[in-house]
């Protein structure tokens, strides 16, 4: 049976203009989308496990790698999700249109960056073990989020620990030139949405 968003993907990786960085030495490789261990509980990309990123933001990627080798030797990059087609946002949607968990997803009529290669959802691993973030991937909820961390370690909700692990997250890859999505602590932009989505085209 045929799989549209696993044979975009697939077609994405012989496609020049995209960066497989799956290889990497410190990237640890776990596309949730891929498995049914994910927020919709269904495995949207046929099982799909390599990381593809725009050329652009690959490089950006790569100097985030190479700044945690040097800077943290002792910790890898989990990357949860990278390059998803545009197939594959019109899925999600269709899954959460009307729901609660609506607001947390992109408009496919806006577009996500990940189809167009910029964005990439990712954490920390110690010894193969995630770093505490306070909470999980595609958690949907405020503690989730960036621009609340100060006002969430106040109040105890989260731990001076939590805190600390993203920052150092955020620290290597803000360094390399992403921009940290302020609703979503492992999410990460290689350039601003506006000029992305004016310059570059998506994956269908």
């Amino acid at each position: 049976m045929r799989h549209p968003v696993r044979e975009a993907l697939e077609a994405a990786g012989q496609n020049p203009l995209y960066v497989d960085l799956t290889s990497l030495p410190n990237v640890r490789v776990d596309l949730r989308y891929g498995t049914s261990n994910n927020v919709l509980g269904r495995d949207v990309y046929g099982g799909f496990q390599r990381v593809l990123l725009h050329t652009l933001a690959a490089e950006k990627f790569r100097a985030a790698a190479s700044l945690l080798a040097a800077r943290a030797p002792e910790l890898a990059f989990v990357v949860f999700d990278a390059l998803r087609p545009q197939a594959a946002q019109l899925e999600f949607w269709n899954l959460v249109k009307g729901t609660s968990q609506q607001s947390y997803f992109a408009d496919p009529q806006k577009g996500s960056l990940h189809s167009y290669g910029f964005a990439i959802d990712l954490s920390l691993l110690k010894q193969g073990r995630e770093l505490d973030m306070g909470t999980p991937f595609d958690d949907l909820s405020d503690l989730a989020q960036p621009k609340k961390e100060g006002e969430f370690l106040a109040s105890g909700a989260l731990k001076a620990e939590q805190v600390a692990n993203r920052k150092i997250l955020r620290t290597i890859m803000e360094e390399a030139g992403f921009l940290q999505l302020p609703h979503e602590w492992w999410h990460y932009d290689a350039l601003p949405g506006a000029e992305v989505r004016a310059k570059y085209a998506r994956v269908e």
